[in-house]
Protein backbone atom coordinates (compact mmCIF):
# COMPACT_ATOMS: atom_id res chain seq x y z
CA UNK A 1 0.00 0.00 0.00
CA UNK A 2 1.23 3.45 -0.86
CA UNK A 3 1.88 6.39 1.39
CA UNK A 4 -1.27 8.28 0.45
CA UNK A 5 -0.81 11.09 2.94
CA UNK A 6 2.61 11.84 1.46
CA UNK A 7 1.22 11.70 -2.08
CA UNK A 8 -1.58 14.04 -1.05
CA UNK A 9 0.89 16.46 0.49
CA UNK A 10 2.92 16.66 -2.71
CA UNK A 11 -0.11 16.89 -4.99
CA UNK A 12 -1.48 19.74 -2.87
CA UNK A 13 1.85 21.59 -2.99
CA UNK A 14 1.97 21.13 -6.73
CA UNK A 15 -1.61 22.32 -7.05
CA UNK A 16 -0.87 25.54 -5.15
CA UNK A 17 1.96 26.29 -7.57
CA UNK A 18 -0.30 25.64 -10.55
CA UNK A 19 -3.02 27.89 -9.11
CA UNK A 20 -0.54 30.76 -8.97
CA UNK A 21 0.87 30.14 -12.44
CA UNK A 22 -2.21 29.26 -14.49
CA UNK A 23 -5.66 30.67 -15.18
CA UNK A 24 -8.42 29.02 -13.15
CA UNK A 25 -9.82 27.24 -16.21
CA UNK A 26 -6.57 25.65 -17.38
CA UNK A 27 -6.70 21.89 -18.11
CA UNK A 28 -3.52 21.34 -16.08
CA UNK A 29 -5.45 22.48 -13.00
CA UNK A 30 -8.13 19.96 -13.87
CA UNK A 31 -5.49 17.23 -14.01
CA UNK A 32 -4.17 18.36 -10.65
CA UNK A 33 -7.65 18.18 -9.10
CA UNK A 34 -8.04 14.75 -10.66
CA UNK A 35 -4.77 13.55 -9.12
CA UNK A 36 -5.85 14.71 -5.67
CA UNK A 37 -9.22 13.03 -6.18
CA UNK A 38 -7.50 9.80 -7.15
CA UNK A 39 -5.55 9.74 -3.90
CA UNK A 40 -8.75 10.19 -1.91
CA UNK A 41 -10.36 7.46 -4.01
CA UNK A 42 -7.50 5.06 -3.23
CA UNK A 43 -7.88 5.94 0.44
CA UNK A 44 -11.56 5.01 0.27
CA UNK A 45 -12.76 8.57 0.94
CA UNK A 46 -15.16 8.61 -2.00
CA UNK A 47 -16.97 11.79 -0.99
CA UNK A 48 -13.71 13.73 -0.92
CA UNK A 49 -12.64 12.08 -4.18
CA UNK A 50 -15.90 13.21 -5.79
CA UNK A 51 -15.32 16.76 -4.59
CA UNK A 52 -12.02 16.92 -6.47
CA UNK A 53 -13.17 14.89 -9.46
CA UNK A 54 -16.10 17.28 -9.91
CA UNK A 55 -13.80 20.33 -9.77
CA UNK A 56 -11.66 18.68 -12.41
CA UNK A 57 -14.68 17.80 -14.52
CA UNK A 58 -16.05 21.34 -14.45
CA UNK A 59 -12.80 22.69 -15.89
CA UNK A 60 -12.61 19.97 -18.52
CA UNK A 61 -16.21 20.59 -19.58
CA UNK A 62 -15.46 24.26 -20.17
CA UNK A 63 -11.98 23.88 -21.66
CA UNK A 64 -12.20 20.79 -23.86
CA UNK A 65 -14.35 19.57 -26.74
CA UNK A 66 -17.19 17.28 -25.66
CA UNK A 67 -15.50 14.21 -27.17
CA UNK A 68 -12.06 14.73 -25.61
CA UNK A 69 -10.54 11.62 -23.98
CA UNK A 70 -9.73 13.55 -20.78
CA UNK A 71 -13.43 14.29 -20.37
CA UNK A 72 -14.10 10.56 -20.69
CA UNK A 73 -11.52 9.86 -17.99
CA UNK A 74 -13.24 12.41 -15.80
CA UNK A 75 -16.63 10.71 -16.26
CA UNK A 76 -14.99 7.35 -15.57
CA UNK A 77 -13.38 8.53 -12.34
CA UNK A 78 -16.59 10.11 -11.09
CA UNK A 79 -18.40 6.86 -11.91
CA UNK A 80 -15.88 4.82 -9.96
CA UNK A 81 -16.19 7.12 -6.95
CA UNK A 82 -19.98 6.72 -7.01
CA UNK A 83 -19.43 2.98 -7.25
CA UNK A 84 -17.25 3.17 -4.15
CA UNK A 85 -20.04 5.03 -2.37
CA UNK A 86 -22.51 2.34 -3.37
CA UNK A 87 -24.54 4.64 -5.64
CA UNK A 88 -24.67 2.23 -8.56
CA UNK A 89 -27.19 4.10 -10.71
CA UNK A 90 -25.03 7.25 -10.72
CA UNK A 91 -21.93 5.15 -11.26
CA UNK A 92 -23.51 3.51 -14.29
CA UNK A 93 -24.63 6.83 -15.73
CA UNK A 94 -21.15 8.34 -15.56
CA UNK A 95 -19.43 5.20 -16.82
CA UNK A 96 -21.77 5.05 -19.81
CA UNK A 97 -20.89 8.67 -20.65
CA UNK A 98 -17.21 7.75 -20.46
CA UNK A 99 -17.75 4.77 -22.74
CA UNK A 100 -19.66 6.85 -25.28
CA UNK A 101 -16.84 9.38 -25.57
CA UNK A 102 -14.15 6.72 -25.67
CA UNK A 103 -15.93 4.80 -28.43
CA UNK A 104 -16.10 7.99 -30.50
CA UNK A 105 -12.57 9.25 -29.84
CA UNK A 106 -10.41 6.13 -29.55
CA UNK A 107 -9.71 3.12 -31.78
CA UNK A 108 -12.14 0.27 -31.12
CA UNK A 109 -9.31 -1.91 -29.81
CA UNK A 110 -8.08 0.64 -27.27
CA UNK A 111 -7.63 -0.75 -23.76
CA UNK A 112 -9.60 2.10 -22.16
CA UNK A 113 -12.73 1.02 -24.03
CA UNK A 114 -12.40 -2.50 -22.65
CA UNK A 115 -11.63 -1.15 -19.18
CA UNK A 116 -14.74 1.03 -19.24
CA UNK A 117 -16.91 -1.86 -20.43
CA UNK A 118 -15.49 -3.99 -17.62
CA UNK A 119 -16.29 -1.23 -15.11
CA UNK A 120 -19.87 -1.07 -16.42
CA UNK A 121 -20.23 -4.85 -16.18
CA UNK A 122 -18.93 -4.72 -12.62
CA UNK A 123 -21.51 -2.07 -11.66
CA UNK A 124 -24.33 -4.01 -13.32
CA UNK A 125 -23.49 -7.05 -11.20
CA UNK A 126 -24.20 -5.09 -8.01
Amino acid sequence: MGDYSKALEFYEKSHKILEKALPSNHPDLAQSYNNIGAVYNYMGDYSKALEFYEKSHKIYENALPSNHPNLATSYNNIGLAYFGKGDYSKALSFLEKALSIRQKSLPSTHSLIKETKDNIDHVKKK
